[in-house]
């Protein structure tokens, strides 16, 4: 693929072995970065840590529970990170991180919205059943 090709989902073109480097590469940048919380994470961005764990734990398709994804996550059992690193958020953050979340469901709504309007153009014939068009059926 070329950097000028326009394609429809461009990261169903990285490859698996170069995606899950850069999830790794990713997964280490936010172990070091433990003054990078994830109240301001999900403001600034919509996701955090648990969100990176969640989508582990639901793509693993049963290998990982909770605990374990957010162990292979943070590198630590979870409530040990949050002893060591985790702070409480102010109302400020709060709040960011509920208008952040209202994006991601806009987001995410208009997204499946479009693979459903896909997959429907893809299942009705072009044209209109006999049963809609001659009434006698």
């Amino acid at each position: 693929m070329k950097p000028t090709e326009t394609v429809t989902r461009p990261e169903d073109v990285i490859d698996d072995a170069t995606a899950a480097a850069a999830f790794r590469r990713l997964l280490r940048h936010l172990r070091h970065r433990t003054d990078a919380q994830n109240i301001d994470l999900m403001g600034l961005a919509g996701f955090c840590r648990n969100c990176l764990a969640e989508w582990v734990e639901e793509e693993s398709n049963g290998k990982f529970d909770q605990e374990t994804a957010r162990f292979l996550v943070y590198g630590m059992p979870y409530v040990e990170w949050k002893d060591r690193h985790g702070g409480k958020a102010t109302p400020e953050q709060l709040a960011r991180m509920e208008e952040s979340l209202t994006l991601n469901k806009t987001a995410e709504q208009e997204a499946l919205d479009a693979e459903l309007d896909e997959a429907l153009d893809d299942s009705f014939p072009a044209s209109d059943p006999p049963s809609l068009t001659d009434p006698s059926r």
